[in-house]
């Protein structure tokens, strides 16, 4: 069995993130715009859109290039500061 503490991450590398998040028009908009302040080489083909069934809620999944994890956790907690996130993945 693997022990968590052995698997490290190299940087940096391409690194996906997901956000959910109620639907609302500025969602996605914002998500991208806090993930671009801590990935300024986000292109739109980084970035892609689920809805839920009933249209409520959307998942924003974004590749990101992963520098350490500094930036990790200032993104994290800078998209849980949007009010319509629910989780960040």
């Amino acid at each position: 069995m693997i022990d968590p503490k052995d698997i490290t991450i190299q940087f940096p590398c391409a690194y996906p993130i997901r956000v959910i998040g109620e639907h609302s028009e500025t969602f996605v908009r914002d998500v991208v715009a806090v993930v671009r302040q801590h990935d300024e080489t986000l292109t739109p083909d980084a970035v892609s859109l689920r809805q839920s069934k009933q249209g409520r809620y959307e998942s924003v999944r974004i590749t990101i290039t992963a520098t350490g994890e500094a930036q990790l956790k200032a993104m994290h907690t800078a998209l849980m500061e949007i009010d319509e996130v629910k989780m960040v993945l």
